[in-house]
């Protein structure tokens, strides 16, 4: 079973500022990006999976909790599965890796937050491969 992988960038300061970068982050595989702005930290995005497509989420602005599951092995009941729980920050340099066959669902914790997601599939790819869940299917830790 694939899971999530946190990718650690790193940050250098200096008087002129500061610069976070992700030197080991191989971005070949990406074909778009998107940001998401919520309107409020009360709104809780998903559940929306993919069985091949692989996501990868970098939040620049403010913090979000994302939770992924995995949806792709078919022998334990969807009921059975625990969300794994993710949190992501502006000060921190790190991108979440979401393989292909998981499902997200995430919400901001600070108003103003904003989050980039990058995609290996094109926006066509994406629509065909995408699969959402009710909110309730899983019990996710907010």
């Amino acid at each position: 079973m694939v899971q999530p992988i946190e990718i650690e960038g790193s940050v250098f300061s200096d008087t002129r500022g500061k610069i976070k970068f992700f030197n080991t982050f191989d971005m070949t595989q990406i074909v778009r990006f998107y940001e998401i702005s919520p309107a409020s930290t009360e709104i809780i995005r998903g559940w929306q999976g993919h069985h091949k497509e692989k996501k990868w989420f970098y939040c620049h602005t403010g913090s979000f909790i994302i939770n992924t599951i995995n949806i792709k092995d078919q022998h334990i009941p969807t009921n059975n599965r625990t969300p794994e729980k993710f949190v992501l920050k502006e000060n921190t340099a790190l991108i979440l890796e979401v393989p292909e066959g998981s499902a997200t669902a995430f919400k901001s914790l600070e108003d103003g937050s904003k989050l980039m997601v990058f995609s290996n599939f094109t926006l066509e790819e994406s629509m065909t491969d995408d699969i959402r869940f009710p909110l309730e299917t899983w019990n996710a830790d907010w």
